[in-house]
């Protein structure tokens, strides 16, 4: 991609409507995973960016965007639908560049950004509250108000995505917001702020300000203007996060880190199974938070599993994002190191298959080949730790309790997947599994725009996508009338 063809200015923050720099006029080289290279420079947004972004959101939500009906808001939601996915191409371009997922992974986010977003207008008048039957001569009734000001921290591995289910909901409740995309991956961010400026929402309704962590994200987070926090990323920073914000008394939705596990039993459709096995590990070279890092294989058909799972991973193919093969890079030189020291702690395991890296790719790109280890101990650093890459462990049990125990021996709980013929078996785990969210005979059910989202225990807490985002984006108010 030509940086000419940007439609905004990647050195500058978006902040009351209008594209400005930076308070400090520093910028950060913004690195190509695929090469190494620099892509561009972005705006090193800082306290000062984050405390004008936060006084024209007030404005804004005060004025005129707080003045907006719901079905004004979703009108404009829908029209921010529209024009992401007239841009799909563009909006997939600009992701693959700067978080280095192929081009048809990229893709499919950004429709999702479209479907989110569609999903989220349409939802906009939707939200009702409820009437209560209390004592006589009263009439007691609930409202879903808008928090106010939100601050969104997304990470580098799915922006558009994150964007589309965490300010898309807070947008439709009336919320206005201040964005802080990772300083690894903001392109699409930047685009966003450009695209609800075409469809026409109101000037301080949405800002955006880039930046390093510890500075933009840091100050948002614990900024006293700011009603909401929404976070997604590691456990590490996300306890950082909900520490400050505590500070200001402010609610905190977190989506943090995750060692999802994929049981099957004996009685799977193996042949069905085997893509989602594979596929949920290797997405975005494993840096999801949901990713299935974990099969968990009953031991009679855990042979089998193992050479079918074998012949996919030597099937795989790492290189460019921009050539859209099976696998791109990791994010960063440092994730790269990160991921490739857990790869050396399985050096006393069985490596059952490792994919390929393509003849072509850049030797200064941060790529690491596809790792399939074998009978992993359920207790070991790769079977227990977030590795944040395309590394997968097969573990083997014996019984119902043991799978239950395993899939459960970790301090996170995300997301699980249960392959069974069995429906009596698949509503016991369902129901016994400590985790957010629970498939059978599939794995993340197509994204599911619909469907809510989050974790228990390190996984974080709080609910996105779905009408229960709606609700965290909330507060709830009771009005209790006597009328004799």
């Amino acid at each position: 991609m030509n940086l000419s063809d940007l439609t905004f200015n990647p050195k500058k923050c978006f902040i009351g409507g209008k594209w400005v720099h930076s308070a400090s006029g520093e910028t950060i080289p913004l690195l190509n995973p695929s090469t190494g290279e620099t892509i561009c420079e972005i705006s090193r947004g800082n306290k000062t960016d984050i405390d004008l972004s936060v006084t024209e959101a007030r404005k804004a939500y005060e004025g005129e965007w707080g003045k907006f009906t719901a079905i004004m808001r979703g009108r404009v939601l829908v029209k921010m639908s529209q024009l992401v996915l007239e841009k799909v191409d563009y909006l997939a371009e600009l992701e693959a560049i700067d978080v280095g997922k192929p081009l048809k992974q990229a893709k499919a986010d950004a429709i999702a950004l479209g479907r989110y977003l569609e999903f989220y207008g349409g939802a906009a008048d939707k939200i009702h509250g409820e009437t209560i039957p209390y004592l006589d001569g009263y009439t007691v009734y609930t409202l879903r108000e808008a928090h106010g000001v939100t601050g969104h921290i997304v990470p580098w591995n799915y922006p558009m995505q994150i964007i589309g289910r965490s300010v898309g909901a807070a947008l439709a409740m009336g919320n206005a917001i201040v964005l802080k995309p990772a300083e690894e991956a903001c392109l699409t961010a930047l685009a966003f702020a450009e695209i609800a400026r075409e469809a026409g929402i109101p000037k301080g309704a949405i800002n955006v300000v880039p930046g390093f962590g510890e500075e933009a994200g840091a100050s948002l987070s614990s900024h006293a203007g700011i009603n909401h926090i929404s976070f997604t990323g590691s456990v590490k920073v996300g306890s950082l996060v909900q520490a400050a914000a505590a500070g200001n008394v402010v609610p905190v939705t977190l989506e943090l880190g995750g060692k999802s596990p994929q049981i099957v039993f004996e009685d799977a459709n193996l042949t069905n199974a085997l893509p989602f096995l594979v596929n949920a590990g290797i997405q975005n070279a494993g840096q999801t938070c949901s990713a299935s890092s974990r099969i968990l294989v009953h031991e009679s058909i855990y042979d089998n599993v193992s050479r079918m799972m074998a012949k996919k991973y030597e099937a795989l193919i790492v290189g460019s994002a921009i050539d859209d093969l099976d696998v791109g890079p990791l994010i960063s030189e440092r994730q790269k190191d990160i991921v490739s020291g857990f790869i050396k702690e399985g050096r006393d395991l069985v490596k059952v298959a490792e994919g390929n890296i393509a003849q072509n790719a850049n030797n200064k790109g941060y790529f690491v080949l596809p790792t399939l280890f074998g009978k992993v101990p359920s207790n070991h650093k790769l079977a227990q730790e977030e590795i944040f890459g395309p590394v997968q462990t097969l573990i083997p049990f014996k019984d119902e309790d043991e799978a239950i125990a395993i899939a459960n021996g970790t301090d996170y709980g995300l997301v699980a997947s249960i392959w069974t013929n069995d429906g009596s078996r698949q509503m016991r785990l369902a129901k016994k599994i400590d985790t957010g969210q629970v498939f059978i005979n599939n794995y993340g059910a197509g994204g599911g725009v619909e469907l809510p989202f989050g974790g228990v225990g390190k996984s974080g807490h709080g609910r996105e996508k779905g009408f229960e985002a709606l609700y965290g984006f909330s507060k709830l108010k009771t009005v209790a009338a006597y009328h004799g």
